[in-house]
C-alpha cells in the first residue's frame, strides 16, 4: 500500500496484538491525535498518520471488553517505508495459530532501511523477540513477564525497572505495562517536534512528561510458590514473626532441619538466600501498611522488623528504588490522604 498524501506524514502502525486491554491501542492512538492538532496549531500539517492494524488478514480483533475492532489493514498491507510500528501488547493467543505466520515473516522484514522505529507495549516484546529483534539488546516488559521473557530469550538484556527502554542505535523501543504505552507515545512525540508539543499532549491526557519512579514499585518482590514448596512453608510462619529478631536458625528448627541443611535447600530452590527472602517479606509488608494505613512509618518500620527510619529507608531504595514516603505518597488508598502533600499541593 503507498501513501498518497501530498503532505508527507510519519505513518505510525498499532498493531493489535492483544484482545485483553483497549488502553494498549487507546493509549498511544490518542496521544498520536492530539500530537496531530497541538502541530496544527504551530501550522505543521505533516504530523502522524495513524493506522490500528490487525496482526493477521481477518483484519478483526476481538477484545474481552465486549467490543469488537474491525481493522481496515492488516500489517502485510504495509509493504512501503513505515515511520514507526507499536506492538501493542500480547495475550499469547496466537502461539501455536498458523494465522499469525505472515505477521511474523513481515515483521521480520522490517529493518532500519525501511522502518525508522520498531516499539512494543508489555507482552508485545516478545513478538520482538520472537523475531530476532531484540537479540543481544536491553529492553523491557510487564513486571509480570520479565522473568518468562528472561528465560525464553536468554540472550535479552531484561530489565523490569524502567517504564520503557530505548535502544542505543534509537531503532528499538519496548515499555512496560499497558498504560506505559502513553509514556513512549509521549516521548516519540517529544523526540519528534520537541517538548513544548509533548507537554501539551501529556496536560491535555492528564499524564506525566516524564513519570516519575520505577516500574518495580508495582511488581510484588516475593514470587508466588506452591503450597509444598520449601519457601511458601517458611513464608506461612515467617509472616507472623516479621517483627521480631530472626535468624536461620529459628526458621530451620521451624522447619525441622538443620540451619545448614535449610539454607543449601532453601538457596537451591528459590535463587536467593533465607535472609534475603526474609527482608522482601518485611518490604512487602511495609508496603501494605503505606497503601492501606495511616501509621507513622517509624511504627511501621517496627512492625516489620526493618529498624528505625533510616534502616528502613535504606532497604525500600535497594528494593524499590524510592523512600517510603514517596512510596506512600505514590500508591497511599485515597482513604488515608497524605496530608502534607496536599498541602504542598494545594499551596503550589
Amino acid at each position: 500500500m503507498e501513501n498518497d498524501t501530498k503532505i508527507q506524514k510519519k505513518k505510525i502502525l498499532v498493531v493489535a496484538m492483544t484482545g485483553n486491554t483497549l488502553l494498549y491501542l487507546a493509549g498511544p492512538t490518542d496521544v498520536f491525535f492530539h500530537a496531530n492538532k497541538y502541530l496544527q496549531d504551530y501550522g505543521i500539517e505533516n504530523g502522524y498518520e495513524v493506522f490500528v492494524v490487525s496482526p493477521t488478514f481477518s483484519k478483526k480483533i476481538k477484545t474481552e471488553t465486549g467490543i469488537s475492532i474491525d481493522c481496515q489493514y492488516a500489517a502485510m498491507d504495509f509493504n512501503d517505508e513505515i515511520d514507526t510500528i507499536i506492538i501493542a501488547g500480547n495475550d499469547f493467543t496466537e502461539t501455536g495459530q498458523s494465522s499469525f505466520n505472515d505477521f511474523y515473516d513481515w515483521l521480520s522484514t522490517r529493518n532500519k532501511q525501511n522502518t525508522r522505529r520498531i516499539a512494543s507495549i508489555c507482552g508485545g516484546a516478545f513478538a520482538l523477540a520472537k523475531t530476532g529483534k531484540l537479540e543481544g539488546r536491553k529492553a523491557t516488559t510487564h513486571w509480570y513477564l520479565a522473568e518468562r521473557m528472561k528465560k525464553s530469550y536468554p540472550n535479552i538484556k531484561v530489565n523490569s525497572n524502567p517504564f520503557y527502554i530505548n535502544s542505543d542505535d534509537g531503532h528499538i523501543f519496548t515499555s512496560a505495562g499497558v498504560t506505559t504505552g502513553i509514556d513512549l507515545s509521549i516521548a516519540l512525540v517529544e523526540n519528534d517536534f520537541g517538548k513544548d508539543v509533548a507537554i501539551k499532549v501529556a496536560r491535555k491526557l492528564v499524564f506525566y512528561l516524564n513519570r516519575p519512579g520505577l516500574q518495580s514499585q508495582f511488581g510484588s518482590l516475593v514470587s508466588e510458590y506452591d503450597s509444598g514448596h520449601i519457601a511458601q512453608k517458611a513464608q506461612t510462619w515467617l509472616n507472623e514473626h516479621l517483627h521480631e529478631r530472626l535468624d536461620v536458625n529459628q526458621v530451620a528448627d521451624h522447619m525441622n532441619m538443620s540451619p545448614r541443611n535449610f539454607t543449601r535447600v532453601f538457596t537451591k530452590q528459590t535463587g536467593i538466600s533465607p535472609a534475603k527472602f526474609i527482608e522482601k517479606l518485611r518490604v512487602e509488608k511495609a508496603r501494605k501498611y503505606l497503601e492501606n494505613t495511616d501509621m507513622p512509618i517509624e511504627r511501621i518500620a517496627e512492625e516489620c522488623g526493618l529498624g528505625g527510619l533510616v534502616s528502613m529507608r535504606r532497604t525500600f531504595l535497594r528494593h524499590l528504588l524510592t523512600t517510603p514516603s514517596d512510596y506512600r505518597r505514590a500508591f497511599q488508598s485515597a482513604k488515608y490522604p497524605d496530608m502534607n502533600n496536599l498541602l504542598e499541593t494545594v499551596d503550589s
